[in-house]
């Protein structure tokens, strides 16, 4: 089984974004498996999951926090899909946010 953490980086200021809400999914299911907030230092680690392998879709919810910071939201929501193999003890998932853009890459 492997663990999992992510953070947000607000890209228009170089900053932590904190307060946004994350939820990790099986891909193709709508049941939740686990969710919580990014912290003042925009992580959040899933501290009771443990993924086998399998395909998860995980869900940054980032229409509140754009509204709040840009004044706007193009992308109220930001899903990131990838194929965990439980032999990898740790996958590490960063979203870089901005006013009309995201990204991500496989983090350490």
């Amino acid at each position: 089984m492997s663990t999992l953490s992510c953070h947000v980086l607000d890209t228009t200021c170089g900053q932590p974004a904190a307060g946004i809400a994350v939820e990790i999914y099986r891909f193709g299911e709508s049941q939740s498996l686990a969710k919580g907030l990014t912290d003042q230092d925009g992580r959040f680690k899933f501290e009771l999951l443990d993924l086998a392998s399998d395909c998860y879709c995980l869900r940054f919810i980032t229409e509140e926090y754009c509204l709040e910071h840009f004044k706007q939201c193009f992308f109220p929501l930001a899903d990131v899909v990838f194929i965990s193999d439980e032999q990898q003890a740790h996958y590490h998932i960063p979203l870089l946010l901005s006013t009309f853009s995201y990204s991500t890459y496989r983090g350490s």
